[in-house]
């Protein structure tokens, strides 16, 4: 794929970006190593600060810095300025926390002292994915630069200038040049900058596919990694639920981002007893949303971030649909307008072996499901090789407490749509990946626990 902004919505191609070459890879990372024997010695105050300043920098730039955005990858330009301020919150958190989190923890041994303490591995690099440009960058750098480490990222070849933008964030912040660097890069170069020596671990945010990639070559270097990858999060909801509230969530849980997010919900598994009341007002609620230009306030759906992208999303809706799903709403691509639009829309009636049984839909896509009990609920949520989030609405206490221990995956939110939050850990098991990102478990993850012991 090309380094370039392309305008989803209209297909124009905005700016081109040429590749870096190989000696110029070679001198950010002699610069990120060098800066990061200087750099780690820095007081912990001093990193707040700087990463205070980032915060402000962000906010008092939301608006420019979410327009880059829309124009890359298409997000609706209020969800765009809600993802910089939610970057702005992630800086604050750690400048605020970090000391705390990496505080020495004594032991009690048969030394005169003994105790943990965490120190920094020297560049990260952070392989990132388009959906959301800044905040996957951001909840990544805040921790790593907090902790000491140097951040190298490459990101996702249509989103360059959020990348360079990011660069110049914490530059503008009064970090030291070298701690936070933008590679312009192919995705075909990440297996030669996991066997540099220079580069001490390695962080994706993608697909499956990318991330065993990244993870196999990391593997062969001995070198630490996080993976948060794809979705397929199920919503389930029991006939004691706020159904109110419920429906309404489910449409910002799906269409958040147009669709295009690993923890939107994707499968939306209803009780019987309430699965037509729950149909019919998500169709009205999803023929309700304003389809249109990315850039306008109003616009709830905007278009996909590729052609690609709408290729692959179409064509699964219509194999479903071959395979015997029924098309509640939308169900085709839209043809009337320029750009890689999609409609809102709904499949039930899903068959066992169709995509949309087994699949992630990234996109505006609901995939409807009813069941007869909590058994059958929790037995379908898990009926998938994914394990990232998962939200169930009920007020029972007993259907709560078994959702929250029987559901397979990283994140459950009970009455409540699944976000990520600077305060909690966030990440996924089974073929979602492994590690955590966000809180104390997430600057942990790039650190050498060190055991020290003193007679």
């Amino acid at each position: 794929m090309a380094i370039a902004t392309i305008n989803p919505a209209t297909g124009e191609t905005v700016k081109t970006f040429e590749p870096l070459t190989d000696a110029e890879i070679a001198t950010k990372l002699d610069l990120a190593e060098r800066t990061f024997q200087q750099y780690r010695k820095t007081p912990m105050s001093q990193r707040a600060e700087w990463l205070n300043l980032a915060a402000a920098i962000l906010e008092e730039n939301k608006t420019h810095y979410a327009q880059i955005m829309t124009q890359e990858m298409g997000k609706p330009i209020k969800g765009a300025i809600a993802e910089i301020e939610k970057c702005a919150a992630v800086c604050r958190h750690y400048a605020e926390n970090a000391q705390a989190y990496l505080a020495d923890v004594p032991a009690s041994t048969d030394a005169s002292s003994s105790f943990v303490r965490y120190q920094p591995l020297g560049a990260i690099l952070a392989v990132m994915p388009w959906n959301f440009p800044f905040w996957q960058v951001f909840r990544f750098a805040a921790p790593a630069l907090m902790a000491g480490n140097v951040g190298v990222l490459k990101h996702a070849s249509n989103v360059p200038q959020c990348a360079i933008a990011i660069e110049e964030i914490f530059h503008k912040a009064g970090f030291p040049e070298g701690a936070f660097q933008t590679l312009l890069i192919g995705a075909q170069q990440v297996d030669r900058l996991l066997a540099d020596d220079r580069i001490k671990a390695a962080t994706l945010t993608g697909s499956e596919a990318a991330g065993m990639s990244l993870a196999a070559a990391a593997g062969k270097q001995l070198k630490k990694t996080v993976l948060e990858l794809g979705g397929s999060d199920p919503f389930i909801v029991m006939p004691s639920a706020d159904l109110e509230s419920a429906i309404n969530t489910a449409v910002t849980a799906r269409m958040l981002n147009n669709g295009q997010s690993c923890i939107a919900a994707k499968r939306f598994i209803v009780h019987q007893a309430i699965a037509d009341k729950f149909t019919t007002q998500l169709v009205e609620k999803f023929a309700a949303l304003k389809v249109g230009d990315p850039m306008q306030p109003e616009t709830d759906l905007g278009p996909l971030a590729t052609p690609g992208i709408l290729k692959d999303l179409d064509y699964q809706v219509t194999e479903s649909v071959k395979c015997g799903a029924k098309v509640l709403i939308g169900g085709k691509p839209l043809t009337n307008r320029q750009g890689n639009f999609y409609p809102a829309t709904i499949l039930t009636d899903i068959p066992p072996g169709s995509p949309a049984e087994k699949e992630e839909f990234f996109g505006p896509v609901a995939l409807l499901f009813a069941v007869a009990d909590i058994d059958e609920a929790i037995a379908l949520a898990n009926s998938t090789s994914f394990g990232l989030g998962a939200s169930a609405w009920t007020n029972d206490d007993g259907e709560r407490d078994r959702l929250i221990d029987e559901i397979e995956a990283g994140v459950v939110f009970i009455n409540g749509m699944v976000k990520s939050d600077p305060h909690l850990p966030f990440g996924g098991i089974k073929r979602s990946g492994y590690g955590r990102e966000l809180s104390k478990e997430g600057i942990l993850e790039f650190v050498n626990i060190k055991t020290v012991w003193v007679k």
